[in-house]
């Protein structure tokens, strides 16, 4: 976690400690993700029927990410983890989510919405500008992704 101030958080938190936070967010079964760089992540259910897992994560990324007024982008729903601190944001797209950890602002007793509007915030910077951190895929030959 990067500091302004002495007490005053970020939006922003460690990339390892985002990468295993929403390692923890994910249903193990699923293990074919790409990770973009403001917590925003795409769950792949057949990734082996999609030659270029990255590209094709751009570009759901580009068409579903960015929020558009009056339009199903702006729909949210909140999921409180269990198996770690924060929250996971989906939207209308299928297998697109954004992890908010509670570090991130300073939330006294943040509400399902306000967390909802910050994830839905983060996926719009994710969807504007695709940059991913990370990919995971399933293992493939003794082959296996590395962290950053």
């Amino acid at each position: 976690m990067k500091k302004k101030a002495d007490n005053q958080k970020t939006d922003e938190i460690d990339k390892t400690e985002l990468l295993n936070k929403v390692r923890l967010s994910i249903n193990e079964k699923c293990q074919d993700w790409v990770l973009f760089q403001n917590g925003t992540y795409i769950i792949f259910d057949h990734a082996e029927t999609i030659p270029d897992i990255e590209n094709e994560a751009i570009k759901l990324m580009k068409e579903f990410g960015p929020v558009y007024v009056q339009t199903p982008s702006e729909d949210f729903d909140v999921t409180d983890l269990k198996k770690t601190e924060g929250w996971i944001v989906s939207g209308h797209c299928y297998g697109m989510y954004t992890y908010v950890n509670p570090k991130e602002k300073n939330w006294k007793t943040p509400d399902m919405a306000e967390i909802g509007l910050h994830g839905r915030n983060k996926r719009e910077l994710d969807g504007r500008n695709p940059v991913i951190v990370y990919v995971n895929r399933k293992k493939i030959d003794n082959v296996t992704s590395n962290p950053f």
